[in-house]
């Protein structure tokens, strides 16, 4: 049986940063994600987008994660935003209490064109 892994791709537009999340975000994984977020938190990024399309499960270390972002970005003046959730993960943001704290959008193209920034 092999590992679950997680893939985290950049999209940049402008002063919003996308990232692509591919597979399984647990207690092994997320330190991929964290690394990732480094360099967009240091940046002057101004919108962060998490594209959850291909994202199949987050445990808590994940929506830990979520939930850091998001208070960084609001902190400092900017925005943070998840875009096509699978059933999974809405499930595991539903249960959180993430659905009706945080922006959600069907898709990553909603998601852009929402942007305030």
């Amino acid at each position: 049986m092999s590992l679950p892994e997680l893939k985290v791709a950049l999209l940049n537009h402008g002063f919003c940063v996308v990232l692509i999340l591919d597979g399984h975000l647990n207690a092994l994984t997320v330190e991929g994600l964290e690394r990732a977020l480094e360099d967009v938190l240091a940046a002057d990024t101004s919108r962060v987008i998490f594209d959850c399309e291909d994202l199949s499960f987050s445990s808590s270390a994940g929506l830990r994660v979520f939930l850091s972002t998001v208070k960084r970005m609001k902190s400092r003046g900017g925005t943070c935003a998840f875009a096509a959730l699978t059933p999974a993960v809405r499930d595991i943001f539903e249960m959180a209490g993430f659905l009706d704290t945080m922006e959600i959008h069907n898709s990553r193209a909603s998601a852009l064109d929402s942007q305030d920034v």
